[in-house]
């Protein structure tokens, strides 16, 4: 599955959420909900951030770096698990740091 494609299907799982949209960047896609970065779509796939609520719904995904020198994200195991998809992002919003305000110049 191409990354486009891919972000698509994963639009598609979390349609239901609501305010969930993604960004073209550095050849993947960057995913928000609620304007906070859960996610991306990178050279291994589709991966959330580690957070409490994404290690209990995915226990048996292992953390790795998405690209060298990245913090380590947990490459998404259910994804074609629409409902706990979901659930999981939803869960995932407190332990998600609030988008930085942009500098003004």
């Amino acid at each position: 599955m191409q990354n486009k494609e891919l972000a698509s299907y994963i639009m598609d799982q979390l349609s239901d959420l609501g305010n969930v949209r993604n960004r073209p960047m550095m050849g993947g896609y960057v995913f928000y909900y609620r304007e906070r970065i859960f996610g991306g779509i990178y050279e291994n796939g589709f991966m959330v951030k580690v957070t409490k609520a994404s290690q209990e719904f995915m226990p048996d995904s292992i953390p790795e770096p998405p690209y060298k020198g990245a913090k380590e994200m947990l490459p998404v195991t259910i994804l074609d698990d629409k409902e706990q998809l979901q659930k999981m992002v939803e869960e995932m919003f407190d332990e998600l740091p609030e988008r930085k305000a942009k500098k003004t110049k």
